[in-house]
């Protein structure tokens, strides 16, 4: 019974590293296309009336750059989850307004990327309660 509690015990540890990698990936894949596609991005954060726009892309870039790093890599993940947070509530709010919205398509797309983005800060906020460190991680 040792041996298959062990054994479930590695396996957990591989299905956290497995989400880590994605869950990381998803937000370092992200913060690439807001360098990527900067002016893009600017151009709708600029129409959605966020102030400085560039800088704001430029910034939440950063945001999301250091926290997937941060998860990815299970160092300090409770400051890089904070800047996930720092950066999904103004922009769930601000970025996908959905009640805002006349046109019923652009409500329903913004109210996927609304349910989304609440999605993903209520599993950041579980994280917070997983122990540290985090099993495999380089801290």
């Amino acid at each position: 019974m040792l041996v298959l509690l062990t054994s479930l015990k590695d396996f957990m540890a591989l299905l956290f590293v497995l989400g880590r990698i994605i869950l990381g990936g998803y937000f370092i894949m992200s913060a690439y296309n807001h360098f990527k596609h900067q002016k893009n991005l600017a151009g709708y954060a600029a129409m959605k009336k966020i102030p400085a726009p560039k800088i704001a892309v430029m910034g939440s870039g950063v945001l999301l750059g250091l926290g997937g790093l941060s998860i990815l890599f299970g160092v300090n993940p409770q400051a890089g989850i904070a800047l996930l947070v720092l950066f999904l509530i103004p922009v769930t709010f601000m970025m996908h307004a959905f009640w805002k919205e006349t046109d019923m398509n652009a409500k329903q797309s913004e109210r996927i990327a609304f349910m989304k983005n609440a999605a993903i800060f209520g599993a950041l906020l579980m994280m917070l309660s997983i122990a540290l460190p985090w099993a495999n991680s380089l801290n």
